[in-house]
Parts: structure tokens; sequence; C-alpha cells
């Protein structure tokens, strides 16, 4: 009996089975093997040997971490305002074996718990610390998810909350409240600096009080810088008080002999000198002045200037005699 035609055939069968039984599996990689339908173990990485003819089957599990993208989902925060949130989760298999016989789809299981869990913790809390304090919220969530996946064979790595989005009527609040916040600081800034630049001016003046002349040198030094920025003619009165220093520095006399107050027995000692000097009677000049007779204050200095009554000295002898006999009544 020949019985290279039964070794042959059993030869090609055994040769099929054992390539089919083969398995090779990456780094990151792992297999789940079933014997008959019955859980072994997680074989890999590297070559798996099965027991071929369906006895034995595998399933593959990757043990990467993988980016779960959590569609946005419409909340109402604690303080009754509705935003949009959206987030990714990071999470990855650690036991293939639970992944496997424990859930049907852990991808699917996992997204749900996702979308529920930021839900659930966006509602109990408030819109200022949602925007304020997200890794706070970040943490809260990922610790849920990796809690309820944990049966699973799932570790959750972390969550990140990408965007909030807000009613228009919330963003046009909120900018009036910071534009608010702004110009209530720029209010206190301004008024510290004017509350400083007073105190820095008190001090200058009480600086400028013992020395009269840095007032002057003041003002001279604004006549220099308004000479510079501008070409067109700048008229400043100039009091006399300003040449005071020089001449009494020149002159060694108090207020360089100029009179710093002119007083009504000025006045009459001043009219009286120049009614002399024009070579009228000083005592009745003086006896007019004393009397409150004008007229014939002015008619003494008429007669003494030798001119009538359209002299243009009149005027100027006019305001004189109006202005001394008012002195002397108010004395």
């Amino acid at each position: 009996m020949d019985f290279g035609f039964v070794l042959i055939p059993l030869a090609t069968l055994g040769l099929v089975g054992l390539l089919s039984s083969l398995r090779i599996l990456w780094e990151y990689e792992r297999g789940v093997v079933f014997r008959l339908g019955k859980l072994t173990r997680a074989k890999g990485p590297g070559i798996v040997f099965l027991v071929p003819y369906g006895i034995e089957r595998m399933r593959k599990m990757d043990l990467r971490i993988i980016a779960l993208d959590i569609a946005p989902q419409d909340t109402i925060t604690k303080d009754n305002v509705s935003c949009t949130v959206n987030a990714v989760v990071y999470f990855r298999v650690v036991d293939p074996s639970k992944a496997v016989v424990e859930v049907e789809d852990y991808y699917f299981a996992t997204s749900q718990i996702a979308q529920t869990t930021l839900r659930s913790v966006v509602g109990q809390s408030e819109l200022d610390d949602l925007l304020a304090q997200r890794e706070r919220i970040n943490e809260i969530v990922r610790r849920i998810i990796d809690l309820e996946t944990d049966p699973w064979g799932i570790e959750v790595t972390a969550v990140e909350i990408k965007d909030i989005d807000l009613p228009k009527e919330m963003k046009r609040a909120m900018a009036k409240q910071a534009e608010a916040e702004r110009e209530r600081r720029g209010k206190v800034i301004a008024a510290e600096g004017e509350f400083q630049a007073s105190r820095k001016l008190s001090a200058a003046a009480k600086v400028i009080s013992q020395y009269p002349v840095a007032l002057q040198l003041r003002f001279l030094q604004t006549v220099v810088e308004v000479a510079a920025e501008n070409n067109s003619t700048t008229l400043f009165p100039i009091p006399v008080d300003l040449f005071s220093p020089f001449m009494e520095k020149a002159t060694g006399a108090p207020a360089g002999g100029l009179p710093t107050q002119l007083t009504s027995v000025d006045a009459k000692a001043l009219a009286a000198a120049a009614v002399k000097g024009l070579g009228a009677d000083p005592g009745a000049a003086l006896a007019a002045l004393e009397a409150g007779d004008a007229e014939r204050f002015l008619e003494g200095a008429r007669l003494a200037l030798g001119m009538g009554d359209d002299s243009p000295a009149d005027d100027a002898v006019e305001a004189a005699g109006a202005l001394v006999p008012a002195e002397a009544e108010e004395e």
C-alpha cells in the first residue's frame, strides 16, 4: 500500500495549520486569547502561537493613548448661564482582558461617560469658576471618568476643556464689566498721580518761599521754553519785583531802593514834590489835597504847567487828581 497519497495531504494540512496558528504582535499590541470560547490570558508582544483550526482565537488590543474628542455639550451653569462646552479626553487600555470581557465597546462607553460627566461638573460650577479655574475643572472631570472606567481596564491620563462658548448677550455684558474695571483702575492711578504731584508741588512751594530768587528763575525759564516752542511773538507782563533781587544786590538797599507799598502819606508827599518841582505853591496844593478839593488841586497843577483847559496833559492831571483825593478821603 502506497502511503504517499496519505502523508502528503496530512503534511500539507499540518503545514497550513502551523502557518495559520502563528501571530505577530507589535510592541504596543497585546492579544487576548480565547480557547474554545474561554478566556485564557493576554499574550504578546512578538510571535504568538495559537492552536489551529479555530480551537484558539485571539483579539488584538492597542495599548497606546487614544485622544477622544467630546462633542460640544449644551449645559447650564450653577448661576443659570447657558453655555456650550467641548473637551478632549486622553486614555489608554491598561488591562486588555478587562477591556474585552467587561465592556462591549470600550471606546464608545468611555465617550458616553465623558459627555455625561462633563455636563454634570459644569452644571455644578459657576461661570466665573469655569473661566478662571479651568485646571481644577479638568482634574475633577478626569478623576470621575477614571473612576468609572477603571473596571473596564481603562486609565484616563488627562482631560482638557477646549472651548467655552457663551451667548452674545453674556459676552457683551462681560466686555462692559471689563471696560468698567479698566476705567476704574485708570482713575485710581490718575488720582494717585495727582496726589503725589500735589505733595511734590507743596514741597517745591516751601523751597521757593525760602528762596524768592527761585521764583524769578522759574519765570525766566518759562519764558525761554515758550519762546523755543512758538515762533510767534508773546508778551509777558514783567513785574518790577522781578528785578528787585538784582537791584538789591547791586545797591545794597532793601528791595533795590524801590517802594514796596505806596500809602496815602507817600502819595501826598509825592504830589507835593511834583507841584513844588513845577514851581507852584506846595502849601496851597496840600491844603486843597487835604480838604478834598480836587478842582483847586487840578487848577494849581494847570497853572504850574502853564496850560489851559485844552491841554493834552489835562487827562493825566485829572487822573492824578481823581486818585490822590480818593486816598485822602480813605485816610
